[in-house]
């Protein structure tokens, strides 16, 4: 069973997600995005206690999805050019979104 904080709407809920790292650790993150880059998939995800507000920016982390032999999705950590295009490519997004908004 997932705990999240009881102030946390339950819209937000659905949208966290729980990764278990090789050590056995559990980490809980924010998914924002999935996104596909030169065939592959990716997650976009954010630490879901983090201010957006913050003067420093909300961080975000790129993980690539791909499948162990027993057909489980695994999250792997792209290399950094990979990273930076597939992040690149999530703020235009955002762009798209909010600029629907308005």
């Amino acid at each position: 069973m997932n705990q999240y904080p009881e102030n946390r709407p339950e819209e937000e809920e659905d949208d966290l997600i729980e990764l278990v790292d090789e050590d056995g650790e559990t980490t809980r993150f924010e998914h924002l995005a999935t996104l596909e880059y030169k065939g592959e998939s990716y997650l976009a995800l954010c630490d879901p206690d983090a201010d957006e507000n913050d003067e420093n920016g909300l961080e975000v982390f790129i993980l690539k999805i791909e499948t162990d032999e027993q057909g489980q999705d695994i999250y792997t950590v792209p290399d950094e050019d990979v990273s930076d295009q597939v992040y690149e490519q999530f703020l235009k997004l955002v762009d798209e979104t909010a600029g629907d908004e308005e």
